[in-house]
């Protein structure tokens, strides 16, 4: 993948905020809806191995208007409420724009259990896939009307940079209302564009604050942290403005291009890394620390110091040393049993009564975050 954001991408997955979606007034933007469509089927057009995914924002932000809301609502219920009424709105915009273009439009609603459990998962997954491969483009969003504060994604970037490793995507594409990543705020004296991030070094200097618009949920920060992560998933990713999609769809530079790393990871260990929810920790020595990380050895209970939490074999848990995070992993045992190999070697164990003891988490079920 070139500088030129998604040029040679057959896959992509194109994300748009509420702020990009909606007039002044808070109204849904309707030209914005038939642009975006437009171009992602001049797109399409250009190459019959061309896909595009969509996560769309804007329920909420649909369904103020129709119950007399002037701003998106802080108490859950009425946001639920805003979400139900207007997915329906927005979805109906999605499909007419790209029935017009003589493309179907398909809505597929999710929430953090879809992509948490490895079931549901592969489950989306083959979905998608399917809808793919009939031509359809798959227009996702966060099912609001029925997720809670404290179980949700919490923002579309994040969605975005799951689906994006989910359907193993070419290019994430970021729309928002800023037409790039600044080295403070625009509003800052001083603050420039940053045309390429080509790691996380590349960060350490970037002030980024904000928290979004008055009907979105997420700002700079979240789209940085879902850029970084698809990035270090060898999926290149654009963050822009609404207003250049069609430059990024054209292959014109736009934006700040997040350069993928070289190496694709299995979705197996992708949803290892990112998606599962953690159920504990197991901390490591130093030793054990560099055999997972350089060496891509297994975690052995001798290279166990401490288990924190309660967790049954088969979850998924943090290894993390005395200083940071190191891997996630599938554990073979439970938390109580973690405890009870915890720095003990292969000969002690077999003392102890385990017979062939295996690794607390083998290699193959070890993502490393390093």
């Amino acid at each position: 993948m070139t500088r030129r954001g998604i040029a040679g991408a057959k896959r992509i997955v194109l994300k748009i905020g509420s702020s990009s979606l909606t007039r002044p007034d808070g109204g849904l933007d309707l030209n914005r809806i038939d642009t975006v469509a437009r171009l992602a089927a001049r797109w399409r057009r250009g190459d019959s191995d061309h896909q595009i995914v969509i996560v769309s924002s804007g329920a909420v932000a649909a369904g103020l208007d129709p119950l007399g809301l002037s701003a998106r609502p802080r108490d859950l219920a009425s946001v639920q409420a805003a979400a139900a009424m207007g997915q329906g709105l927005l979805m109906a915009q999605w499909t007419a724009a790209f029935h017009s273009h003589h493309l179907s439009a398909a809505q597929v609603l999710l929430t953090t259990a879809d992509v948490m459990r490895r079931e549901h998962y592969t489950n989306v997954r083959a979905a998608l896939d399917k809808l793919l491969s009939f031509g359809t483009v798959p227009i996702i969003n966060e099912n609001d009307a029925v997720t809670t504060r404290e179980v949700r994604f919490g923002d579309n970037d994040r969605l975005a940079a799951y689906i994006a490793q989910m359907v193993q995507a070419d290019a994430l594409v970021l729309l928002t209302d800023v037409d790039g990543l600044y080295t403070a705020p625009p509003s800052h004296p001083g603050a420039e564009l940053i045309e390429k991030v080509s790691s996380t070094d590349d960060l350490m200097s970037v002030l980024v604050t904000g928290t979004g618009s008055k009907v979105g949920s997420g700002g700079m920060v979240t789209k940085v942290q879902a850029a970084t992560m698809a990035a270090g998933s060898g999926i290149g990713v654009v963050l822009t403005s609404a207003d250049r999609v069609a430059d990024v769809l054209e292959m014109r530079d736009a934006g700040t291009w997040f350069e993928p790393s070289d190496t694709r990871p299995a979705s197996r260990r992708l949803w290892i890394a990112h998606a599962a929810t953690s159920r504990g920790e197991i901390v490591v020595d130093e030793g054990a620390a560099a055999a997972i990380t350089n060496g891509k050895k297994s975690l052995l209970a001798a290279g166990a110091v401490q288990v924190l939490g309660h967790f049954s074999a088969g979850d998924v848990v943090d290894v993390v040393s005395q200083t940071r995070l190191i891997a996630r992993g599938i554990c073979a045992y439970d938390s109580e049993v973690c405890s009870q190999m915890a720095g003990s070697c292969a000969d002690e164990l077999k003392r102890l009564g385990w017979e062939n003891p295996r690794p607390l988490i083998h290699r193959d079920d070890l993502a490393p975050l390093e």
